[in-house]
């Protein structure tokens, strides 16, 4: 039976290792599960659109469409189109940067253990922009 032409075959490359494929498939999962929260619970992201934006609504779903772009093209076996997503990936971790220092800056100054959450996101957020970085040159 032939595969559906919607399917998608995540099998590793010869020249991707098993670790660059986890990493891959990590990052690729993490952008999936947030597009699809931004439509489920908008209202959350709304709230840390940076206001000089304006029309937050328009910035929650444009991003979450993109994010499912960015990780739908990475999980493809195909190198071409993973680096495409992991290009995409990168632009996008870059550009809703703004939104997690706003969360941070909503939160204020962390006072108890969790609330240094949205604080703690910003360094972190650097590993993911490194991580698409990398599948965008393999």
């Amino acid at each position: 039976m032939p595969a559906s032409p919607l399917a998608v075959d995540v099998a590793r490359s010869p020249e991707e290792s098993a670790g660059q494929r986890r990493s891959r498939l990590g990052l690729a999962g993490m952008l999936l599960v947030s597009s699809v929260a931004h439509f489920i619970i908008p209202r959350a992201f709304m709230k840390i659109v940076p206001r000089y934006l304006g029309h937050p609504r328009f910035w929650v779903y444009a991003s979450g469409v993109v994010e499912a772009a960015a990780g739908a093209l990475m999980l493809s076996s195909d190198p071409a189109t993973r680096r495409r997503g992991g290009m995409l990936a990168t632009a996008t971790l870059v550009g809703v940067y703004p939104a997690n220092i706003q969360m941070a800056v909503d939160a204020g100054r962390p006072r108890s253990l969790t609330s240094w959450g949205p604080w703690l996101r910003l360094p972190l957020q650097v590993p993911m922009v490194l991580s698409a970085a990398r599948i965008a040159r393999r």
